[in-house]
């Protein structure tokens, strides 16, 4: 499953990287007809929703188990936080905005943290409002723009083709560059670390 993910991912990537508006995304979502022929279940323009002022996002695909079962029913727009159901999985994109000194301290403490169902046990409190964890597996990509991914004591500074395995680890990004970044997920629910 993993394999097809990463594949999926990189294909994604090429897409949503070369041609996408700023403000919404083409998806395209496969399955079988009652024939057992491969179909076009949805295709449509999938708005990025601004979700604070230096963020904004879309979710493509949700699932609640692993494996996932397959589905002919749009599961993009059911409300959900930061993290994917328990036992299931979310493909999302994030765009961030660039960040500058005065707005980073204006923003409220644990902002992002608070939107996290259910973190895990182990780690140290976030110390940044950008900073959160969750218990999953996420593959990210870094499709356009820069980025800092900060974590509990170190910085990393990534740029557009970049590929990040975050591990349930405490993190956030931080646009300190001059254009948005954006950042393609794929976040699945794991056992605790």
């Amino acid at each position: 499953m993993h394999r097809s993910v990463c594949l999926s991912l990189a294909v994604v990537s090429i897409l949503i990287g070369s041609g996408a508006r700023a403000d919404d995304v083409r998806r395209v979502v496969t399955g079988l007809d009652e024939r057992n022929h491969a179909v076009v279940l949805f295709d449509s323009r999938i708005p990025l929703k601004r979700d604070s002022p230096v963020l904004s996002s879309t979710n493509f695909w949700i699932t609640d188990s692993t494996p996932p079962s397959l589905s002919k029913q749009d599961t993009a727009n059911r409300p959900i936080g930061v993290s994917p159901p328990d036992n299931g999985t979310k493909f999302r994109l994030v765009e961030f905005a660039p960040l500058d000194p005065a707005t980073e301290a204006k923003l409220p403490p644990e902002m992002i943290m608070k939107g996290v169902s259910h973190p895990p046990e182990k780690g140290i409190p976030v110390k940044h409002p950008m900073m959160h964890r969750t218990r999953t597996l996420d593959y990210a990509v870094i499709l356009s723009g820069e980025i800092d991914m900060m974590l509990d004591d170190t910085s990393v500074h990534l740029k557009q083709g970049d590929v990040i395995v975050q591990q349930a680890t405490n993190h956030g990004w931080v646009n300190h560059g001059a254009v948005p970044c954006r950042i393609l997920f794929v976040l699945m629910d794991s056992k605790e670390p």
